[in-house]
């Protein structure tokens, strides 16, 4: 009897513990889960998920008897709202590659807290839901469809892309030619007032070179004048006729 009460103490313990885990397992699960539901969403609502389902489940008896106001939608259009459904897809999930990097790096420095990694986790893996669902729809209405369907919507996004930027563009041309034009009369003012400012100013003669050919020619012997009617004329009379001179005056 007292071998009973012995290993009796040690199992209620064991029970006590593994009853005590077992609750507060299930208390945390519930509270982590409870707190990832109540998590802000990391991408808004999907609008067209949610026109593409509005469309597909159209109350039919409400379409037979208001027929004539609403008609059945059409195949086409079901096809064209999977398809911007597809494209929002694509941006989706490429906005979490490139965020996916910074924010695990920032996690581990410990600079954003775990609600935020878990808040990216849960919207990675809605996205792998969502992009399995579309290819299922799209295999629905053509057989391969599901396989094609995702590069056609990244050509309507290029697509997109390249009319915004062409839009951008257009807008710029407005702005790129009134700046044009202020630049233009502003040169052409500068231009003018320079011409105005060079016509006043007086022009100066460049200064007069010495003649080097009057530098190196010897003078020609200057004739003496005394007045213009007399001339003195001095002759030197050839050796042995003496030493007189002979002055002759004559007129001019």
């Amino acid at each position: 009897m007292v071998n009973w009460l012995s290993l009796a103490v040690p199992f209620a313990y064991l029970g006590i513990l593994i009853g005590s885990l077992a609750t507060f397992s299930s208390l945390y699960r519930k509270r982590k889960a409870h707190k990832a539901a109540s998590l802000e969403p990391w991408f808004p609502a999907h609008l067209q998920r949610d026109i593409y389902f509005s469309l597909l489940h159209l109350d039919p008896s409400a379409q037979k008897e208001n027929q004539k106001k609403t008609p059945a939608v059409p195949e086409s259009v079901l096809k064209a709202a999977l398809l911007r459904r597809a494209t929002e897809d694509i941006r989706r999930v490429l906005a979490l590659r490139s965020q996916k990097q910074a924010l695990s790096t920032l996690l581990q420095r410990g600079s954003v807290g775990d609600d935020l990694w878990q808040r990216f986790l849960r919207a990675e893996k809605e996205m792998e839901e969502e992009v399995k669902d579309v290819v299922a729809e799209a295999n629905d209405y053509v057989q391969g469809w599901g396989q094609t369907i995702f590069q056609s919507a990244n050509e309507m996004i290029q697509n997109e892309i390249y009319r915004k930027r062409m839009a951008e563009q257009q807008e710029k041309v407005a702005e790129e030619k009134e700046w044009w034009s202020k630049k233009k009369a502003t040169t052409k003012e500068q231009f003018m007032k320079e011409l105005n400012e060079g016509a006043a100013s007086p022009v100066q003669s460049p200064a007069k070179s010495p003649n080097p050919a009057a530098t190196l020619t010897p003078s020609a012997p200057s004739t003496v004048q005394g007045s213009d009617d007399e001339a003195v004329l001095v002759e030197a009379e050839p050796s042995g006729g003496g030493g007189k001179k002979k002055k002759g005056k004559g007129k001019k």
